[in-house]
């Protein structure tokens, strides 16, 4: 698959150098799905903005959601007529836009698209995620249909959980592309 049909789609207010997800843009060519607004995220534009890359992808795409980007995946999937162009996703540390904490923060998110995704999935979870709670995190994956890997307690599995490079993500990856 071409690097550049790997779509990254950052959670809220983006991925900074340090997070593993603008690592793998710098270091394997992967894409970077772009926002308006970073800061603000609309569901319906953060979502027309997804489907217009997958559309216009020549060839199949995998999807590397992180926190935000998760949940847009989950959406975005529900209600798209071009699912089929997705081989994977890899879906890590989603953030629980029903939480009222963080529904405050993010309005206009919930509620959270739970049907089964139309394609192969697998979703990262951390004991000790602040957005997420890991049992909130569990039953998004079985909603999602999506297979479920327990990272233990590494935060938000974020710039701040130090994974560097994150090898074991990258492997997580690779299982979705052999696919």
């Amino acid at each position: 698959m071409k690097p550049a049909n790997i779509l990254l789609l950052p959670g809220w207010q983006n991925s900074e150098p340090a997070h593993w997800q603008s690592r793998w843009e710098a270091q394997h060519g992967y894409q970077r799905v772009e926002q308006h607004d970073w800061m603000r995220p609309l569901r319906g534009d953060w979502t027309a903005r997804l489907e217009e890359l997958v559309v216009d992808a020549d060839g199949p795409v995998v999807l590397v959601a992180h926190s935000l980007g998760c949940i847009l995946t989950a959406w975005w999937a529900a209600h798209s007529q071009h699912t089929a162009k997705v081989q994977g996703a890899l879906l890590v540390a989603p953030g629980d836009v029903e939480q009222p904490d963080v529904a405050g923060w993010i309005p206009g998110w919930a509620p959270i698209a739970r049907k089964p995704l139309p394609f192969p999935s697998l979703l990262v979870g951390s004991r000790n995620d602040p957005y997420c709670r890991f049992e909130r995190a569990q039953g998004l994956a079985s909603d999602w249909g999506a297979r479920f890997i327990d990272l233990g307690e590494r935060g938000h599995i974020n710039a701040e959980s130090n994974l560097g490079d994150w090898s074991e993500g990258q492997a997580l990856l690779h299982s979705l592309l052999k696919d």
